[in-house]
């Protein structure tokens, strides 16, 4: 007796779990790959799409993107972003909190999930952003993938690179931390001394290895 699938896809190049390339079909049922195999005969499929000459693989998790929305959505909003997600493969994106208000506390992060569960055609979450004094927030703001410490002036309020705010940060909880990592003072000071100069080449002079 045939068992029917949502969706048969024949003969893809098929990027497994253990990072082996095998030809052959994919079978999904209610939703969900229920088969992968050379060749899956026997299936009435309500779509079967050739993908020969076509490599298939997981959904791809973006850890670190920087959308627009709130503040900026002339640049991008959520919606559009995840629309970009969708057509590129990444199913699920983790998203910093530099935003227009920067998403420092509960109510930002309230307005950015609501946003994101009315637009987002993709899974998502959002980290909340260190300041030096918002420690009670970091460690209570809930749901989050995270807390992101940005340690160079070009992050504005969200910049925290005393050591005396960076530590209680790390002390506390056990949340998931992610660092833009980088030697102020370094930057200044090779700022000062490039001065004047507008190639955008010098940026990576400015913010070498040291900084």
């Amino acid at each position: 007796m045939s068992s029917t699938a949502d969706l048969t896809i024949r003969q893809a190049r098929i990027l497994l779990p253990e990072g082996d390339l095998q030809v052959g079909d994919v079978l999904i049922q209610k939703g969900k790959i229920s088969r992968i195999a050379p060749e899956i005969v026997g299936t009435e499929t309500d779509v079967e799409v050739d993908a020969r000459g076509l490599t298939l693989f997981p959904g791809v998790i973006d850890p670190q993107v920087h959308f627009r929305e709130p503040g900026l959505e002339h640049k991008e909003d959520l919606f559009t972003a995840s629309c970009a997600c969708a057509k590129g493969g990444v199913t699920s994106f983790l998203e910093m909190p530099n935003t227009r208000p920067l998403t420092i506390n509960q109510a930002a992060m309230d307005d950015k999930l609501s946003r994101a569960a009315q637009k987002c055609l993709v899974n998502y979450g959002f980290f909340i952003g260190a300041t030096a004094d918002n420690l009670s927030d970091l460690l209570s703001v809930n749901p989050t993938c995270g807390i992101k410490i940005f340690m160079g002036s070009s992050h504005g309020a969200l910049l925290v690179s005393e050591e005396e705010v960076l530590e209680p940060i790390f002390a506390n909880g056990s949340r998931l931390i992610a660092v833009h990592a980088e030697d102020q003072a370094r930057i200044i000071q090779r700022r000062q001394q490039f001065k004047g100069i507008t190639d955008p080449a010098i940026h990576s002079q400015i913010q070498d290895e040291q900084a």
